[in-house]
């Protein structure tokens, strides 16, 4: 299916406007600074509009005659969803919760049920009627008031991540508020009549915590953070007691509870901030549970009574290690449920009154589990969230009492799926600087991995965000074509723990590329793939990851996918004007008052290292209302690789016009993206063996 780079048309190019830059003592050019529009987030000028159109253009130029294989791909997706579906329901209260797909929907119904007529259900909130009008739409979190009167629904209609939340009658659907420039699920008082959202500041910021009084009407600062590198969170204990309200950047947080039964209090602050000591805190009823770094980095949880919550005070729950990492926790009545990592291998334990820690045990060899929708205060069976690279997702309960462990749904794909057909392995391959690098890898057994035969090569990398190998029913369409699929963990995440995480960020970025470089060469030294036949496959700091790499071995990859990729690193780390740049910079370095971290992020900034030659092809991704990673980033990175490179492999870049940094809403609608990408793999990559 590989097309002739000679049959492809002229691609647009823009025009270089160079701009000079300096900061200590360094002098380099920005041809490209231009595409950055001095009205974001509101775009309107023609030049820019007229480059993101031209390449719009020349991507649907590029995927006309791959239109029939396209639809081919999501005709294959869709089989395997289940067109009708429902979640498994949870119970909260006196009644039963679920959310449910009808034929042919994008979006959810939301509904309930008394614990006495269980089958009997309800309308909470229709995602359909909601979206009808609009090209996005997220539903970014909804709360019911404790008296059931009222519902606030937290609403995104472009992508941009500023919520409108909308409170309403539960009988009537009158509305009753509108409160712009929101984010995240709003938390009621006990009464029923405060509302605690959180509020953005003009750089997306989440900067104060407000009440909204529904019998007054009025609108309350209840906190403001005055540090700009620091964000907001806000959400409610396990115990419903108190209202949590969390300050933090990326290696400090700094915590204050309110009592929801008195919503007119004061915030107390649990323990002051101080750099690098990081902690999350969760009720139980009766003392704060506390997760925290400070004398393991690995983390360890405390008690600690409301009365006194002086570090003195903590009490020692249950120690962290080197081999075990204590990755979070919920606080119920009964008991505490402590999510961790052992030995890079996720493990739900339980920590009940007066009995030895309880390790659930669970059916695969290496899997990815996390707590499900567990409402109540206290646990009757425990909701888990499960699924493995062969594996699909699966709901479980578990009973403590007994130790079963009860298959409520597993979300297996509709059209005859075989596990058997699947084999899935961990493997170690050393980086260059002798540490080993787990790497997931699931392929057909129809097709194991050959030299001759291409493999997909995905990676993150940062934030301590542990990429969890899980299942993916679309993925299916590459594996039965004979591409094996793989996950490279490189530092930067936190799958072998805190440390793992610290030796990928800032001045230690660089370990990230270097692991994700060695593990492909690592997969070629292994015959598992040969050379020019691996696509690298990231988004967001993954794209900046991938596009590291290329720079770094360009002739590795037989294709490279960017999704909405973090590339200008650099003068997005000079811009304390951009929404999040001050929050960023303990991930990345600061580099407008650090030497040394311009220097590291100089060295490695993709866009900056982009040089003369031959580039792999190449599909980069952007989204015009992203907060996250702005869309002249892209944009940018492909003109400037544009003039430079110097073949004629396919560079393409889709910018969606009418989305954010997650691309399409809607269940079915979302296929396209991931079509267009797998049919781009498919067209270029040497070895496919299916169509």
């Amino acid at each position: 299916m590989n097309q002739n780079p000679d049959d492809h048309p002229d691609p647009p190019r823009a025009a270089p406007r160079p701009t000079t830059l300096e900061r200590h003592g360094r002098r380099w050019s920005d041809e490209y600074a231009w595409l950055r529009d001095p009205a974001y987030p509101n775009v309107k000028d023609p030049a820019v509009l007229e480059y993101l159109h031209a390449e719009n253009r020349y991507f649907d130029q590029i995927m006309a005659p791959w239109q029939a294989s396209v639809t081919r791909l999501i005709d294959e997706f869709k089989a395997r969803i289940a067109d009708v579906d429902a979640g498994v329901p949870w119970r909260y209260r006196n009644h039963l919760y679920r959310w449910r797909f009808e034929a042919g929907a994008d979006y959810r119904v939301w509904e309930r049920a008394t614990i006495g007529e269980p089958t009997r259900w309800t309308l909470l909130i229709d995602e359909r009627a909601r979206a009808a009008q609009s090209d996005y739409f997220d539903l970014g979190g909804w709360s019911l008031a404790p008296d059931e009167r009222h519902l606030a629904l937290a609403i995104d209609l472009s992508g941009d991540e500023h919520y409108t939340l909308f409170v309403e009658q539960r009988s009537s659907g009158a509305r009753v508020a509108t409160i712009e420039n929101t984010l995240g699920e709003p938390v009621w008082s006990k009464d029923s009549d405060a509302l605690f959202y959180l509020a953005l500041d003009e750089s997306w910021r989440p900067a104060e915590v407000r009440r909204w009084d529904l019998s007054t009407g009025s609108d309350t600062l209840v906190y403001a953070e005055p540090d700009s590198g620091f964000r907001l969170s806000l959400g409610s204990s396990q115990s419903e007691a108190l209202l949590l309200i969390t300050a933090s950047d990326h290696e400090t947080s700094e915590i204050r509870w309110l009592s929801l039964a008195d919503a007119g209090s004061t915030p107390q602050l649990v323990a002051p901030r101080r750099r690098g000591h990081d902690y999350d805190v969760d009720h139980d009823g009766r003392r704060l549970v506390i997760r925290s770094n400070r004398e393991e980095r690995n983390f360890s949880l405390y008690g600690a009574a409301l009365t006194d919550t002086a570090e003195e005070a903590w009490q020692l729950l249950r120690a962290g290690g080197p081999d075990r990492y204590l990755t979070g926790h919920c606080a119920f009545g009964n008991g505490i449920v402590s999510t961790e990592r052992h030995d890079g291998l996720d493990q739900i334990v339980l920590l009940l009154p007066d009995q030895q820690p309880q390790t659930i045990e669970f059916p695969d060899a290496t899997y990815a589990v996390g707590l499900g929708h567990n409402a109540e205060p206290d646990f009757r069976e425990l909701r888990l969230s499960y699924e493995s690279l062969t594996r699909p997702h699966t709901v479980f309960d578990y009973t403590p009492n007994t130790g079963a462990l009860i298959k409520r749904k597993e979300r297996t794909p509709q059209n005859g799926y075989d596990a058997t057909r699947y084999h899935s392995e961990r493997l170690l391959i050393s980086s260059r600087d002798g540490t080993p690098i787990p790497v997931s890898l699931v392929y057909c057994k129809d097709y194991p991995p050959a030299p001759e035969r291409p493999l997909y090569l995905y990676g993150y990398g940062a934030y301590g965000l542990a990429t969890s190998p899980g299942f993916s029913s679309s993925r299916l369409s590459l594996l039965d074509r004979g591409i094996s699929f793989a996950i490279a963990h490189v530092r930067g995440g936190d799958e072998l723990g805190y440390g793992w995480y610290e030796a990928g960020k800032a001045q230690h970025r660089t370990n990230t590329f270097n692991d994700f470089v060695d593990v492909a060469r690592g997969l070629i030294s292994r015959a598992l793939t040969g050379r020019g036949r691996i696509a690298l496959v990231g988004g967001s700091a993954g794209g900046e990851l991938v596009a590291a790499a290329v720079n770094q071995d360009p002739t590795i990859a037989g294709a490279a996918v960017l999704h909405v990729p973090f590339v200008d690193v650099l003068n997005t780390m000079l811009d304390a004007s951009l929404p999040l740049t001050p929050i960023e910079w303990p991930e990345w370095g600061n580099p407008i008052d650090d030497v040394a971290a311009f220097d590291t992020i100089s060295s490695y900034s993709p866009y900056d290292q982009l040089k003369p030659g031959a580039y792999p092809p190449m599909l980069v991704t952007a989204g015009l209302n992203d907060p996250r990673v702005t869309y002249w980033e892209p944009a940018k990175y492909v003109a400037r690789l544009r003039s430079l490179k110097r073949d004629r492999n396919l560079l393409l870049l889709k910018t969606n016009m009418e989305a954010g940094h997650g691309g399409r809403s809607g269940r079915y609608d979302a296929l396209q993206e991931v079509a267009e990408e797998y049919q781009f793999l498919l067209s270029v990559l040497p070895g496919v063996s299916g169509t």
